[in-house]
């Protein structure tokens, strides 16, 4: 599968439940979603898919041309990520999941995702999105996933954690986050 990625076993080998878990890495573009994400996994040994990778073309054309895309465009794109997930025990994905409903709707497909978000000022997040090259997400639409955007509710099993720190900082925290709900 495109974009996917079978890492090795984490740092000690243990066969711990960060290792069995079903996690989505979420967040606005230029979050650091994929970096943290693939970071991730290669710590709790599991396979990283970037979801973007699953989008269908419309979707990426839509995109790429500044256009935000629509629930209905997110909805088949919402299951195919939900069916990656459900695919294996050890499965850490990047995805936006940008509201609630998103959320709901992957949980339904999944039962017993968790999700790690990642958050950071507007300031910050421009200015990585600036930065990018060769994304087919542009700048221009970071606005639109910035109004879209709802955290993470006190019902829903995930941990917010903000992207000043560097990646691999991030990705220990998720995995002692992953860790500590093993307890």
């Amino acid at each position: 599968m495109t974009g996917e990625l079978l890492v090795s076993a984490g740092e000690d080998g243990r066969a711990d439940a960060a290792r069995r878990a079903r996690v989505v890495v979420m967040g606005v573009s230029a979050s650091g979603k994929s970096s943290v994400g693939a970071e991730l996994a290669r710590l709790i040994g599991a396979r990283f898919v970037d979801a973007d990778d699953l989008h269908p073309a419309a979707n990426v054309a839509k995109m790429a041309a500044g256009i935000p895309l629509e629930d209905e465009d997110r909805w088949p794109w919402l299951d195919a990520v939900a069916a990656t997930i459900t695919d294996a025990e050890r499965t850490v994905v990047a995805c936006s999941a940008l509201k609630r409903s998103y959320r709901d709707r992957l949980r339904d497909a999944a039962p017993g995702v968790v999700f790690v978000h990642l958050t950071g000022s507007p300031e910050l997040l421009a200015a990585r999105a600036g930065g990018r090259e060769g994304h087919f997400m542009p700048p221009a639409l970071l606005s639109s996933q910035l109004d879209t955007l709802q955290p993470l509710g006190e019902d829903e099993v995930g941990v917010a954690l903000d992207v000043t720190a560097p990646v691999a900082d991030l990705a220990r925290a998720a995995r002692g986050w992953l860790d500590a709900r093993a307890r």
